[in-house]
């Protein structure tokens, strides 16, 4: 019996690293759809090249830095368990892959692409499980600090802060080094050029690839059959309605925001929706849903950062909200299981936002000082698919521009 269980254990992981694998696919054609044509290939090849340099940061790296483990033993012992522990890092990877996947989508148009492979390195090798370790693996003694203090941890079930918001704040960072892309503001700061997406199918079908796979982000995180619940699904679910109804409402049936709305529900509904009440959740998934709307518009309009696809809004701020909400709509006045502290999820959001924020200035910033990280102009207008890839998604040239 000992042996069905953990196979079943290795089954149910390895759906859910596939379902994640999946996912990686979405980010590829949320990004396709939302830059311009001549930038296509570019958003198609970054997602794969950055989840296999992934790979190999948290095998080598990364993996051993979050849970002291690694894999330099005989294939004989790695097999134990069916192979248990290789299952859950290849889980794992696909979270830690996604650090890249998001920052992708901000740095869109103008970047370059041989750098960002090596941020791709650094982020996913130190910086990502860096957090990873004191979120999920006891590290440095915050987690016991906080139970003292405040008498629960820090709570992140799916990984709203430790995947989302650490990828949306490495990727304003990222954004603030890069720069806008040519011809998007004047010099007084007013908006030059609109720069529209390029598909929107494409865009709503990279939305929907994430949106399935996300069941399998939040759901598998149990990581053990024995622990799956459905409570953690039916959240997932009132989430994402919530917020793709409300991005519907304040962005004003734009297509954009309403394919957007359901991810913004579903990245904050990643930490608590092993807790909350499914009211709760929805109420959580709204209200991220209209703070990606309102954010990304301040962001684009008013402050002129150029955030290709609105990964701060989307996974920094509704990842931060997210950590936040599980220490409101978890506690049991409010219809969840309890468990969970206010205050150990505001600091332990604000240690995950100040980890990721600083460690993306210093690797960017490092890239940017010693061999640039930004496309010059001529190679920007002409498009990273030429330039980089020397091929465009598109047999006629002139639609490019």
């Amino acid at each position: 019996m000992e042996n069905l269980k953990t196979s079943a254990d290795v089954l149910f992981i390895l759906l859910g690293a596939i379902m994640i694998l999946a996912m990686h696919a979405g980010f590829a054609f949320l990004e396709l759809g939302t830059v311009r044509r001549k930038n296509q290939i570019n958003a198609l090849v970054k997602i794969l090249v950055d989840f296999s340099v992934s790979t190999l940061a948290y095998f080598f790296i990364g993996y051993s830095i979050a849970y002291g483990v690694n894999f330099f033993a005989g294939a004989e012992t790695l097999a134990q368990k069916s192979g248990f522990e290789l299952t859950k890092f290849f889980f794992l990877l696909t979270f830690a892959a996604a650090i890249p996947a998001i920052v992708s989508g901000g740095i869109a148009e103008r970047a370059r692409f041989n750098p960002q492979l090596v941020a791709t390195f650094m982020l996913v090798g130190f910086v990502y499980p860096f957090f990873e370790g004191i979120a999920w693996n006891q590290a440095y003694g915050i987690q016991a600090w906080l139970k003292a203090s405040f008498g629960a941890e820090f709570h992140d079930f799916a990984g709203s802060v430790v995947v989302h918001a650490v990828g949306g704040w490495i990727g304003l960072a990222a954004v603030l080094l890069l720069g806008a892309r040519t011809g998007r503001y004047h010099k007084d700061g007013r908006i030059a050029g609109a720069h529209p997406p390029s598909s929107i199918p494409f865009l709503a079908l990279g939305a929907w690839i994430l949106t399935v796979g996300w069941f399998g982000f939040n759901v598998m995180s149990a990581q053990t059959l024995d622990k799956v619940s459905g409570l953690v699904a039916m959240n997932s679910l009132m989430a994402m309605v919530g917020g793709t109804l409300a991005a519907t409402i304040a962005g004003r049936n734009d297509p954009g925001f309403v394919h957007n709305g359901p991810l913004a529900g579903l990245v904050a509904i990643c930490a608590g929706s092993d807790l909350m009440h499914p009211l709760g959740a929805l109420v959580t998934g709204a209200m991220a849903g209209g703070l990606f709307v309102w954010m990304f518009t301040l962001t684009q309009n008013r402050w002129k950062i150029d955030d290709v696809l609105g990964v701060w809004p989307l996974h920094g701020l509704c990842g931060a909200l997210g950590g936040v909400a599980a220490g409101i709509f978890g506690t049991q006045a409010l219809g969840g299981l309890g468990g969970v502290s206010f205050m150990s999820q505001l600091i332990g959001t604000c240690l995950g936002v100040a980890i990721a924020f600083s460690g993306g200035f210093i690797v960017y910033g490092a890239l940017k000082k010693l061999v640039g990280i930004r496309l010059d102009a001529e190679e920007e207008f002409n498009g990273a698919d030429l330039t980089i890839h020397k091929i465009s998604s598109s047999a006629e040239r002139e639609t490019l521009w």
